[in-house]
């Protein structure tokens, strides 16, 4: 992947996670609605889109999907500090690559893989320390299909 597409993976992953914040929805649950067909559009959109504020592109994502309000809120029940948005987009982005690098494989049906399985709800749950694992482990964990000991 070119150093553009690198970052245009990371601002997707990081307006996903924005997102799912403004509407209170898991990040899972924004990408089901979105779709592999929604998610190759904001790569797409994505270098144009740098230029935008998230708050000015996430509410044309939430209108869009039409995403509606719901319960899942990682940032009011975290009882420690809360990670910036761009800081849990870098994790999914690095996440993303490696495993590109390892199955060749299509870049948004990696995405959607990742963000629709058990491991996006582990970075999400600030409580817990996933989200601050060294990428290996996170890496290890997904291929695994749960968090290794």
């Amino acid at each position: 992947m070119t150093i553009r597409e690198i970052d245009d993976l990371f601002y997707v992953c990081s307006l996903i996670e924005f997102v799912g914040r403004q509407v209170k929805n898991s990040n899972r649950d924004i990408v089901e609605k979105m779709g592999k067909k929604g998610l190759e559009q904001q790569l797409y959109e994505a270098e144009v889109n740098h230029c935008l504020s998230f708050e000015e592109i996430g509410d044309e994502v939430i209108e869009e999907f039409d995403l509606k309000e719901g319960s899942f809120d990682s940032v009011g029940s975290c009882e420690f500090r809360v990670p910036d948005y761009t800081a849990i987009g870098g994790v999914y982005r690095d996440l993303i690559l490696d495993f590109k690098k390892e199955s060749g494989g299509e870049i948004v049906d990696i995405m959607y893989d990742v963000f629709t399985s058990f491991i996006s709800d582990e970075i999400s749950n600030f409580n817990a320390s996933t989200f601050y694992e060294n990428p290996s482990y996170i890496y290890h964990s997904y291929v695994a299909g749960e968090l290794l000991d």
